[in-house]
């Protein structure tokens, strides 16, 4: 099973990415890699978690269920080009998760579950409150 790419981006598209690197202090959230937009290619610094191999990346935004329409805060995330191949290829968010997920990545998946599983559009302070409950709404967790 992979991920499904599909819908189109709203007109506003960039703008609303940039919004979302802004909010993510410029720096991809699962490794803390700077990110200054698609365009501008910035090599590794000390704030990166993975290990420096001196090429430049650049910053994106990574739908997180595919739909390239959804710009739901959950569904954003402000990732490096490394990151986002990484989780793109690896997460599929409909599908129940085994294992604990990485606390960077926890308030978007409740986010997720509780619009997926719970029909409920939330926050994220919403999803940060009460994330255990949130998280619990995985099947594997039931």
């Amino acid at each position: 099973m992979r991920l499904r790419i599909r819908g189109n981006y709203a007109p506003d598209r960039k703008a609303i990415h940039n919004r979302v690197r802004e909010e993510a202090g410029n720096r991809c959230i699962r490794c803390g890699h700077p990110n200054e937009g698609i365009k501008r290619r910035i090599p590794c610094t000390d704030h990166c978690t993975h290990p420096s191999d001196g090429k430049p990346r650049v910053g994106t935004v990574h739908h997180l269920d595919g739909d390239k329409g959804n710009n739901r805060w959950f569904n954003l995330l402000a990732l490096c080009q490394v990151c986002h191949l990484y989780i793109q290829g690896k997460v599929i968010p409909e599908r129940p998760w085994l294992f604990e997920h990485s606390v960077w990545f926890k308030p978007y998946v409740a986010g997720f579950y509780a619009f997926y599983y719970g029909q409920q559009d939330i926050t994220r302070a919403e999803a940060e409150a009460r994330l255990d409950y949130w998280l619990a709404l995985n099947p594997v967790s039931a």
